[in-house]
């Protein structure tokens, strides 16, 4: 402190205690979280040992069977992780200990240079994980002695994270850390067998070192020696050569990876040398889970791993939606994470392994489509509708996505799916563009009025039956050079176009007037060879399919009111043209456009209205065959009064 008359300059105040309650509040979400710390640790300081005994004498032969115990006593309340690492001595106790986010990790990996960074794996970064001990202790005590060390010299250090701790020198016979967890009653759950295996099982199954936990002993076994019993698999296939790496042992990791008991489609595995260093292994599912549709933010299927330890699931900066259903590990050393280790940060690394995974994955799925047969079949099944996401979120890889698309089409088999590519091969030499039909479901599609000018002419519609399609296309514009246009929109161009006959104009404008402001326009068009009527989008407008759907997901809509096409060559047209204006042409006509409207799946504004006109006409119809059957029964029974 210094001082003046006039000013005064002190030191900031430090109260450790808040200090620690906001850092472990704050960092950690998840109190399993603790348990990952605390083995990673141990980890870290198994893997110092080894490490250093490479180059210092007095150290070898003592890194040996190195392991991590996990043991615990219910009644008691405690949980203790024990190591023969390379323990610590009172002044890296201190320092490391008494010290908030000092790490010795990154302060050894910081001693290192060059080929020794590259050899020397561990997870430590912040200094911060060994704290995470108080989400779920009143106390902690570590017991350590590092390694050629003598007995002792060992030190015990204490704390409640009360703002203050103990330390003492101690003997003890092992190398190694032991950390005994005296835990909170709110906490003592996580105390049995199968709790502390799954919370191992998920975040550090991979671990290099076999982790043993305590097996509980029988009553008449209690005075025995407890067994503890390997719960981890150290083998962490991804860190393998591929050559290395059976099929079957990919098939069985990915089984235990997913819970999946069905086989994957196929799978990628690739390990990235050079300044950053990353592993890949990456499986595609044979089948998807019920909800992986509504589900987009859940991106439960790519696990991020650093150095072996679980970290998270991947998140968006790494797995884009459209690619959910993937599953699988990354690995890797130099990914930046926040200070928890929950978070991961944005930066050029993060880019590239997102970069590297969308392309992988896409390798796959394109691998599989030019193998065809029963598991692309399965693929397209699963996860067709999940890749046209793709489409509209990820423009760079837009067009590569659209090539993988496959779609029901007019020109093959009902049963089979038409690609992009194999549509442009079989487009005539003067077609401009792919041709699609949009509908709730295949039967509407493919019976669609719209349809019928193309087969007059033979060319081929895309029949895009998703509800995510109607997205799609507002996104996808073009492909390789040729536009995409609904069958439903706008002018409609085959062949050569005669222009309607007067008498055609003059009988849509009669039924304009008579449907009024139930249809934007009405007009004569070549769209249509069988039916009377259809109702066609304007170019720029939504269409009755989306607008059905927003309305459905409770957004607003403005009225869109439908434009009807006729075709004045149909009888039912001829009979109209015959009328005069008045009630029964009215009624005509809005029969007219209710069945155009029904003919697409769409829906009646006042069905009551449709039913009362249908049976109108129909009474009106069957009436006068009566009549004129019975004066046809009244001529024949005449003539034969007559010959007799």
């Amino acid at each position: 402190m210094t001082q003046t008359p006039q000013t005064e300059t002190r030191a900031f105040d430090t109260e450790v205690h808040q200090l620690l309650k906001l850092m472990i509040n704050a960092l950690y979400s998840n109190r399993e979280i603790f348990l990952r710390e605390l083995i990673s640790n141990a980890s870290d300081a198994s893997d110092k040992l080894r490490f250093e005994a490479l180059t210092d004498e007095s150290l070898k032969g003592l890194d040996q069977d190195l392991a991590i115990d996990v043991d615990f006593d219910a009644e008691a309340g405690t949980l203790t992780v024990r190591d023969r690492g390379i323990g610590m001595n009172r002044a890296e106790v201190i320092e490391n200990l008494g010290t908030i986010a000092r790490s010795g990790t990154r302060r050894f990996l910081d001693s290192l240079s060059g080929d020794q960074q590259k050899d020397a794996r561990l997870i430590g970064q912040f200094g911060v994980g060994f704290y995470a001990a108080f989400i779920v202790a009143e106390e902690v005590t570590v017991e350590t002695r590092r390694a050629n060390e003598p007995a002792d010299q060992a030190v015990r250090w204490s704390s409640m994270g009360e703002g203050e701790y103990r330390i003492e020198t101690i003997e003890r016979a092992e190398q190694g850390t032991t950390i005994t967890l005296q835990l909170r009653e709110e906490h003592r759950d996580l105390l049995s067998p199968w709790q502390l295996k799954r919370i191992i099982h998920h975040y550090s199954n991979h671990i290099a070192f076999p982790i043993r936990l305590r097996q509980p002993a029988e009553k008449d076994e209690a005075a025995a020696e407890p067994e503890f019993e390997r719960v981890n698999d150290s083998q962490a296939l991804w860190t393998r050569p591929r050559s290395e790496v059976a099929d079957e042992e990919y098939k069985e990791f990915y089984t235990g990876l997913t819970g999946d008991p069905e086989a994957p489609l196929s799978w990628a595995h690739h390990h990235v040398e050079g300044s950053q260093r990353y592993s890949l292994l990456l499986f595609l599912p044979a089948s998807a889970p019920f909800d992986l549709l509504i589900n987009r933010d859940e991106r439960e299927g790519v696990k991020l791993y650093i150095q072996r330890v679980f970290i998270m699931d991947a998140a968006e900066q790494v797995l884009p939606r459209y690619l959910r259903f993937m599953r699988g590990v990354i690995d890797s050393a130099d990914l930046p994470l926040n200070i928890s280790r929950e978070i991961l940060q944005d930066s050029p690394l993060v880019k590239k392994i997102r970069a590297t995974l969308v392309k992988r994955s896409l390798d796959l799925i394109e691998k599989l489509a030019e193998q065809g047969g029963e598991p692309w079949e399965k693929f397209l099944d699963a996860f067709g509708s999940i890749l046209k996401e793709g489409v509209i979120e990820d423009f760079e890889q837009r067009e590569r996505i659209a090539g993988l698309l496959r779609f029901a089409s007019t020109g093959n088999d009902q049963a089979a799916a038409v690609g992009l590519d194999d549509y442009i091969g079989r487009m005539k030499d003067d077609q401009d563009h792919i041709w699609y039909q949009t509908a709730e479901s295949l039967q509407v599609a493919r019976n669609s009025p719209h349809l019928e000018a193309f087969r007059k002419h033979g060319v081929e519609v895309l029949l895009l039956t998703d509800r995510i399609d109607e997205w799609l296309v507002g996104h996808l514009r073009d492909y390789k050079g040729k536009t995409l246009k609904s069958v439903a929109r706008g002018k409609l161009e085959l062949g050569e176009a005669a222009e309607p006959a007067e008498d055609a104009k003059k009988l849509a404008g009669r039924i304009k007037k008579a449907l009024g402001e139930r249809v934007g326009n009405v007009q004569p068009g070549a769209r249509l060879t069988e039916s009377p009527a259809c109702v066609v989008a304007d170019e720029h407008e939504l269409s009755p399919l989306m607008a059905r759907m927003m309305r459905q997901a409770g957004q607003e809509v403005p009225e869109i009111k439908p434009n009807l096409e006729i075709n004045p060559e149909h009888a039912l047209l001829g009979l109209m043209d015959r009328l005069e204006d008045g009630a029964r042409f009215d009624d005509l006509a809005s029969l007219l456009l209710d069945q155009a409207l029904l003919a697409e799946g769409g829906e009646l504004a006042d069905p009551a209205a449709y039913v009362r006109r249908v049976n109108a006409l129909l009474v009106d119809s069957l009436s006068g065959s009566a009549v004129d059957n019975s004066n046809s029964g009244n001529e024949e029974n005449h003539t034969d009064r007559a010959a007799s």
